[in-house]
């Protein structure tokens, strides 16, 4: 007897964790699912643009982290680089694009941005923002403005940075205190 009591409250927990599990894996997928591309990459070129994706909301910005000037989207979320990528190559599709998203290009240099940004055209036919010749990304694990959670993370096949509005070193991972290598510019 003292069994069936101490099952039922396991079954109301697993009853309530079942939709509890549901409901945030449609919230997971539906984010990933608006964050953008996932095919791999082509060759670069802007030939073919995609209508209205020059607005303002698609430009990038500067904010400082850790004492260095680094580049932002619209939104002042953190821009990243893949070491792995080329000028003209995304070497992050698929799984990888889900948790580090391709930013949409083209794009424009917003306040503080000294250089004009690029674009690389992805197999999906999609353009992706680039800048200094680095293919732009941001990352789901920032949840606010200002945050750099991926800085200096290996994964995916390589190591993340922040990408410095300047160019030059990007600043040291956050919370690692590891600094080695970190850039590549």
């Amino acid at each position: 007897m003292a069994g069936q009591n101490t099952t039922r409250p396991g079954r109301a927990r697993i009853r309530w964790l079942a939709p509890a599990a549901v409901t945030a894996a449609a919230l997971v997928v539906a984010a990933c699912g608006s964050s953008g591309n996932s095919g791999s990459s082509g060759n670069s070129g802007s030939s073919a643009q995609p209508s209205g994706s020059a607005a303002s909301g698609n430009a990038l910005k500067t904010t400082t982290i850790h004492g260095v000037k680094v580049l932002t989207n619209a939104k002042g979320r953190t821009l990243y680089s893949f070491v792995p990528d080329t000028s003209t190559k995304s070497n992050c599709n698929g799984a990888c694009a889900q948790v580090w998203p391709p930013v949409r290009g083209p794009a424009t240099a917003g306040t503080g941005v000294s250089s004009k940004p690029g674009t690389i055209k992805r197999s999906t036919g999609t353009l992706q923002a680039t800048y200094k010749g680095h293919p732009l990304y941001t990352y789901t694990a920032d949840s606010a403005a200002g945050q750099d959670n991926g800085n200096g993370i290996n994964s995916e096949g390589g190591v993340w940075h922040v990408v410095p509005a300047a160019g030059g070193a990007a600043p040291a991972a956050s919370g690692s205190g590891s600094s080695s290598g970190l850039g590549g510019y």
